[in-house]
């Protein structure tokens, strides 16, 4: 058995669980108890961090463990919940690449975190272009039609 304890939790103005739209959300990693500002020394050097979180509101039913088509539309191609960033994963681990925008003390504020309020964090590790991929990155078509408005910066 795998057990994970939160180093923190997301504060964001966004509870709902709706798919598009997390460009411009600015939220906030407050440190749980046991860890001091320190822990957090030098992360705002950075531009970005990696954010590492649970989905702590998928229900046991909705996980997939097979194929599906993403976000169930069928107009895309069936394909293994390992082939898409979904919520509904087994271990219900999020990952998102965020821009740091400051640190103050146990808090660290961030933007384009595309997690809902109260969201337990389980780490958080800084962008490093080294760690980026050394090559051209490669998807089908249909991802980047599922994520033509998933950055967007105004809601409709």
């Amino acid at each position: 058995m795998i057990a994970l304890d939160p180093i923190g939790f997301v504060r964001s103005p966004r509870n709902d669980q709706r798919d598009d739209d997390w460009g411009a959300v600015v939220a906030r990693i407050e440190l749980a108890d046991g860890f001091g500002p320190e822990s957090l020394d030098g992360l705002d050097e950075f531009s970005h961090a990696e954010v590492l979180f649970m989905f702590d509101r998928v229900a046991d039913a909705a996980i997939e463990r097979g194929a599906r088509h993403p976000r169930g539309n069928p107009a895309w191609p069936k394909v293994g919940i390992f082939a898409q960033r979904g919520k509904n994963r087994p271990n219900r681990i999020g990952s998102t690449i965020v821009r740091i925008k400051k640190r103050t003390g146990r808090v660290l504020e961030v933007e384009g975190l595309d997690a809902i309020d109260g969201t337990p964090v389980v780490d958080i590790k800084p962008v490093m272009t080294e760690f980026l991929p050394r090559e051209p990155v490669r998807q089908p078509s249909w991802s980047h039609e599922l994520m033509r408005d998933y950055w967007r910066l105004e809601r409709r």
